[in-house]
């Protein structure tokens, strides 16, 4: 494993834990609140506390072990970015709310995919979505306003989840009724023109029931030209028997959006082309129409006070309807003509000046529609063999998944200048064509046994396996490849492990050390390569050791962990249309993280990450091998800290910082690192908050997502940006 130059920060990462020695962190402050009610007269605190589980997943993590548990338990490294954190960085969507964990990037629209592309770890993850633990997998843009915390964890996990999940999991918690009556609502606007509305409104029905809904209403608007984004949304949900052996939960979450995506800028040289950051390479009539309705049932049942039955039904619609226009290639225009470079995949490489360069634009239209349903059972039993404590978690999952998209094509569009693009509609002269329609589904089936054995006080072992079969088929109408791909069909059996040993000498330090495997058959997006149907499944192993640390009194958690994940039958071209399962990529680093109180009044999150992404093997068609994985900086780091002057009155900001990175596996385009800088003041009374937040202080230039496609593309970050917040609560 390679450390390079960053080894010192990890001596000084473990150095800072030995300050907090157990002595120090008996420390005791009195920080307790009511979960139960929206009103707080204080600002809520940036608190990951792995001492305390309530009812409400408040500090612990669903993600770990698929139901309530101590972080300290969970033998994986797991970030939680709770509604505190979200609220004062005025955070709106699930991507911004990501970027406060170090390890992950965000991709752009890529082809035939839209919504939230996120890598985790260096591996994709736009499969590994989960709503509450359930997997969520429509290509949609999420939102954050029906959220309570947003957990990542980082590793390997098909143990848990099935197939994917080779970079880890992210699982997004919802707001749940709670039984007290509170309303708020929130309205934001920012110097882009753009406005939001929230509104959160619980009503405790009885003593045992209790009903909430959530909704928001948006135009949001970055510094980027002519992109603008309209949507709302509606989250309501209803639970009963809230303390009784037998609790019901029904939740929905309605959304609309009319958004226009960003496709970037193109590479020229090997780097991102440098024209003016807002400029945009699309038709001002563009519009992308989101529907999605996700459905959702919980069934817990307490058989007695160490058994635990649980249900969850799950059924999600995603209907998008895209009128979408994007670079296509760069090149010159005389007398009409346009001529593209060759040099595209090396980056666009030209000694022309950028102002004799031009752009054709192409359509990435079409429609599709996603329907899933899950189902989940588990049964969470705690029992003793002699000396030996037991908590052991059984499931069974099943599901059903249909996807169908059409392509359509509009010809005759422009050519535009690269410095300085017209913005224009869709010309009258356009011609639609029909294109392939795909119509795919896939079955899944799993069934899985985790035990947490408690040897002693300080000892415990954590060990599990699961069984999945994943059968999928895929028609194509239309099929271009070589050889063409009318009919793909798959069916993958494999079997996953975990386990981890935990050693916690006090209710302070927790050290551990885990493996884990996972898996990623071909068809697992319902898309397909054609010579990659009848492929073995991508396979994933990661051996991760690391710390966790609560100090003062549970208020402040310190992580470090150092992983080696490696990902082996990795599909590689040989020839065209040829594929074979060759290929090897590895991904070794260490991190470290730190989030609570470090006062009553000074609150923080933070992280480091160092990635070393290789690839180690694969074929000579494809030029990747001892390249790094696109889009995957080796340096990450994340700091938000804020501090209460007065009880009214917090001020704090903070730092995203990233190395360079590559916009492709051939290495051929990068982009610089670059350090964002944020800052907020917030006034605080019993009813009423006000916010302002700062984003981007020195108004960086810098690239906040990348797509391999078209040579490897960059969607530039926004410029300086404020936003006003007033929250009403009654």
């Amino acid at each position: 494993m390679k450390f390079k130059k960053t080894r010192p920060a990890l001596l000084v990462a473990l150095a800072l834990q030995q300050l907090y020695s157990p002595a120090f962190a008996q420390t005791t402050t009195n920080d307790s609140k009511n979960d139960n009610s929206i009103d707080a007269t204080e600002l809520p605190e940036i608190k990951v506390s792995s001492q305390k589980v309530n009812d409400d997943f408040a500090a612990g993590t669903f993600a770990g072990f698929r139901t309530p548990t101590p972080l300290r338990d969970v033998p994986q490294t797991v970030t939680v970015v709770n509604r505190a954190l979200m609220d004062s960085q005025s955070i709106a969507s699930l991507a911004e709310a990501l970027r406060n964990v170090p390890g992950i990037t965000v991709g752009g629209a890529e082809g035939g995919q839209i919504g939230n592309n996120i890598n985790l770890r260096g591996f994709t993850a736009r499969t590994d979505m989960y709503l509450n633990g359930m997997r969520d997998s429509g290509q949609y843009y999420r939102d954050t306003y029906y959220l309570e915390s947003v957990e990542v964890l980082k590793g390997p996990s098909s143990m848990l989840f099935g197939r994917g999940s080779t970079g880890g999991v992210i699982n997004q918690v919802s707001k749940r009724p709670l039984l007290g009556d509170s309303n708020q609502i929130t309205g934001t606007i920012d110097t882009n023109g753009g406005v939001r509305s929230t509104g959160d409104f619980n009503r405790k029905l009885s003593d045992t029931s209790a009903f909430r809904v959530t909704m928001m209403g948006q135009k949001a608007q970055t510094t980027r030209d002519v992109i603008t984004n309209k949507d709302f949304g509606i989250a309501p949900s209803l639970r009963f028997g809230i303390g009784t052996p037998t609790e019901v939960t029904l939740s929905a979450i309605i959304s609309h959006n009319n958004d226009m995506v960003d496709y970037g800028i193109p590479p020229i040289n090997g780097r991102p082309a440098n024209v003016h950051r807002d400029t945009y390479y699309g038709l001002t009539d563009d519009s992308v129409l989101q529907k999605t309705a996700i459905l959702s049932g919980l069934i817990e049942h307490k058989l007695n006070s160490n058994m635990t039955l649980r249900n969850q039904l799950q059924y999600s619609y995603y209907n998008t309807d895209a009128q979408a226009t994007g670079l296509n290639a760069v090149g010159t225009l005389a007398g009409g003509v346009f001529t593209p470079f060759t040099t595209q995949a090396a980056g666009n490489r030209t000694t022309l000046p950028l102002s004799a360069l031009s752009v054709r634009l192409a359509s990435h239209d079409r429609v599709f529609k996603n329907q899933m349903i899950n189902n989940q059972t588990d049964l969470i039993a705690k029992f003793d063999t002699g000396t030996l404590k037991h908590t052991m978690i059984a499931g069974v999952a099943l599901s059903r998944e249909i996807f169908d998209s059409q392509a359509t094509a509009r010809s005759n569009l422009p050519v535009v200048s690269l410095v300085n693009p017209a913005y224009l509609s869709t010309p009258a002269n356009s011609v639609k064509t029909i294109g392939n329609n795909a119509d795919s589904e896939a079955t899944s089936v799993g069934a899985y046994i985790n035990d947490t054995i408690e040897l002693n006080k300080q000892w415990k072992l954590v060990g599990g396996v699961r069984w999945d079969r994943f059968k999928a088929g895929l028609t194509n109408t239309i099929s271009t490849a070589t050889p063409p791909l009318l009919r793909a069909d798959q069916t993958v059996s494999f079997t996953s492990v975990r386990g981890g040993v935990i050693y916690q000498p006090d209710n302070v330090q927790s050290y551990y050390a885990s493996y884990g495997t996972s898996f990623n058959p071909s068809l697992e997006t319902l898309t397909a390569t054609a010579g990659t149907q009848t492929l073995e499944p991508e396979k994933s192993r990661s051996y991760e050791i690391g710390t966790k640390w609560d100090v003062l009194d549970g208020n402040l958690s310190l992580t470090s962990a150092l992983f080696d994940i490696e990902k082996t039958n990795s599909r590689s071209q040989v020839s065209p249309g040829i594929y074979i399962s060759n290929g090897d990529v590895r991904v070794t680093g260490f991190e470290f993280g730190a989030a609570g109180r470090i006062t009553r009044n000074w609150q923080l999150m933070g992280g480091y990450t160092h990635l070393n992404p290789t690839i180690v093997r694969a074929s000579a068609l494809e030029g990747t091998q001892g390249k790094d994985l696109a889009n995957t900086p080796n340096d990450m780091a994340t700091l938000w800290t804020t501090y209460k002057l007065t009880p009214q009155w917090e001020t704090g900001g903070g730092a995203t910082y990233m190395s360079e990175r590559f916009a492709n596996n051939t290495n051929t385009v990068s982009a610089a690192g670059y350090t964002r800088w944020d800052g907020t003041v917030a006034y605080h009374l019993p009813k009423y908050d006000i916010r302002l937040n700062l984003l981007n202080l020195t108004n960086k230039d810098y690239i906040g997502s990348l797509i391999p496609s078209n040579g490897g593309r960059s969607v530039p970050g926004s410029g300086r940006t404020a936003l006003i917040t007033v929250v009403y609560r009654f």
